[in-house]
């Protein structure tokens, strides 16, 4: 690997906070590692919380990335139609090392088509528009076939960037990095999957996520058909 690691993630408005932050606390823990925060210009961008984030270089005059990472969120949508994003990707994507991503992210990679043929995870509730990019929905936490390393939903990103750290540096690293943010996962309710989670529960986040979950169906149709 080069010297120092160049590791770029995605920020654009509306991105899911903890997609983002959990790989870049893991990341900000690797030897040697350069971080870059990437979006179209360099000015604050709201993510899906209170929290505002503030992009560190342009798509212009960001360098050559060993790692590329989308997260997702509610943004997400908006994405699979920014050819200037998507065109970012393509590029990056001929040189990095690993293009990975986490969440709904793996979206914005399958619409820039960096995904056929491979297998992905992406958010449960995103699963099945992966196929529509010519990928191979995977139902798991981390997701690595050659050089795409894809995340699951929100937290998995913790799990995507740790597994990632054991193949980029070593396991040792990867697991003093586990230890020292005290990843230790004892969650207080058996509900983080769908195929866990009460029927009442899924119920409810279903119908709180229709509006969105319609159009980012229409987002994804839209892009796959540009793609394929």
């Amino acid at each position: 690997m080069s010297s120092p690691l160049q590791i770029g993630l995605l920020v654009f408005p509306r991105v899911t906070q903890l997609d983002f932050t959990g790989p870049l606390q893991v990341f900000a823990m690797v030897p040697d590692a350069k971080l870059h925060l990437i979006w179209k210009r360099i000015e604050p961008v709201p993510s899906d919380s209170v929290m505002t984030l503030t992009p560190t270089t342009t798509f212009a005059d960001c360098p050559q990335l060993d790692v590329v990472c989308v997260p997702g969120g509610s943004g997400t949508n908006d994405l699979l139609d920014d050819e200037e994003v998507l065109d970012f990707l393509r590029r990056q994507a001929g040189g990095a090392k690993y293009v990975t991503s986490v969440c709904t992210g793996s979206l914005a990679l399958g619409a820039a088509g960096l995904l056929k043929g491979y297998r992905a995870a992406t958010h449960w509730s995103a699963m099945e528009m992966l196929a529509q990019f010519g990928a191979i929905p995977t139902k798991t936490r981390v997701c690595i076939d050659r050089n795409r390393i894809t995340g699951g939903g929100v937290t998995a990103g913790i799990d995507f960037a740790l597994t990632l750290v054991s193949i980029l540096v070593n396991r040792t690293t990867a697991e003093a990095i586990q230890l020292q943010m005290e990843y230790n996962p004892a969650p207080p309710f058996n509900s983080g999957s769908p195929d866990t989670a009460s029927a009442e529960v899924l119920a409810l986040l279903r119908e709180r996520g229709a509006q969105n979950q319609a159009r980012r169906l229409e987002a994804v149709k839209r892009a796959a058909e540009r793609v394929n």
